[in-house]
């Protein structure tokens, strides 16, 4: 019985927690693809972004302090954070000079701030060199978490910067895809995280990776994947936003970007269980309720982003 009452609570929770979210995400989306307040493309939705980063690295330090390697915040969470922010600032400083975007070039940015952070935090290292044997553990502890937030968030960035030839508010002609890209990621994966929990809790059977999720089942993924190729399709048939439907369908059409970013949500999610397998955690926070931490509600995305940016950067009409 109170097992069944902790269950209820927890789902409860989910639903709680999800629908605040979805209504705080739809509104600055309508925000950041209508220019509300002048407010270019990206910036209505960066704030979302740094809070995830900073509390994703925030989580890390908690989960490594368990370990016994404490990691300095500091470096970590301005490198993050800037990792993604220089696409958006670097992707406005080409348009200025040349009058459009390139989005390869355009992560090059991003590039450049992975290198400055990681020199920073070796520099941090040799300046706080401590006697306890633990400084490259540290090093190497700060450079996964530097990468495996910052460059999947910088091409979620991307995505949303990835077909913009002109910068400003007045950006809302259907000849631009605008914010359908990112939008296209976090439905696609996150329709297939919701299918995947709803049909793996009540018909999973089949263990699909014990040793990493004992509670993930091959039912489940069967499920995830119908759902991400469900709302690809969904999203690509978009006549309700486009009297025409899209201008252009990302590489491979609908049926590509459904299985390639749907797996690879899945493997983001896999992936995050191995980390918390290793740092022997069922959560990696507590902030969002019953949805667990930032690392939780972002893993699976972190994984699909840069599949589904070199899908859209290299759409077909």
């Amino acid at each position: 019985m109170k097992r069944n009452s902790t269950s209820f609570a927890t789902l409860g929770s989910r639903f709680i927690v999800s629908g605040t979210l979805i209504i705080c995400l739809t509104a600055l989306t309508w925000a950041d693809s209508t220019g509300f307040l002048g407010g270019l493309p990206g910036w209505w939705l960066l704030p979302i972004l740094i809070l995830l980063a900073v509390g994703g690295v925030n989580e890390f330090i908690v989960l490594y302090t368990k370990r016994g390697i404490r990691l300095k915040g500091g470096i970590l969470r301005v490198g993050v954070v800037a990792i993604f922010l220089a696409v958006a600032v670097g992707t406005q400083a080409m348009v200025s000079d040349t009058g459009d975007a390139a989005p390869v070039a355009a992560l090059s940015w991003a590039a450049l701030a992975t290198a400055v952070a990681v020199g920073s935090l070796f520099v941090q290292e040799v300046w706080l060199a401590r006697n306890d044997d633990q400084d490259l553990d540290r090093l190497a502890a700060s450079i996964f978490v530097l990468t495996y937030l910052g460059l999947p968030m910088a091409f979620m960035v991307g995505l949303r910067l990835v077909t913009i030839a002109n910068l400003g508010p007045e950006q809302t002609d259907p000849q631009y895809l605008g914010i359908i890209p990112l939008l296209s990621l976090i439905t696609v994966v996150k329709a297939g995280d919701i299918f995947a929990y709803l049909i793996g809790s009540a018909l999973g059977r089949i263990p699909l990776m014990p040793k990493i999720s004992p509670g993930k089942t091959w039912e489940g993924a069967a499920a995830s994947l119908t759902g991400s190729l469900f709302t690809a399709w969904l999203i690509m048939q978009s006549s309700l936003i486009f009297k025409n439907g899209l201008p252009v369908q990302p590489l491979g059409g609908w049926i590509t970007f459904g299985v390639c970013v749907g797996l690879a949500g899945m493997a983001g999610d896999l992936a995050e269980s191995l980390i918390k397998r290793e740092l022997k955690t069922k959560d990696s926070g507590k902030s969002l309720g019953g949805l667990g931490g930032a690392l939780d509600l972002i893993d699976s995305l972190l994984f699909a982003a840069p599949v589904a940016w070199f899908l859209w950067v290299n759409a077909s009409g």
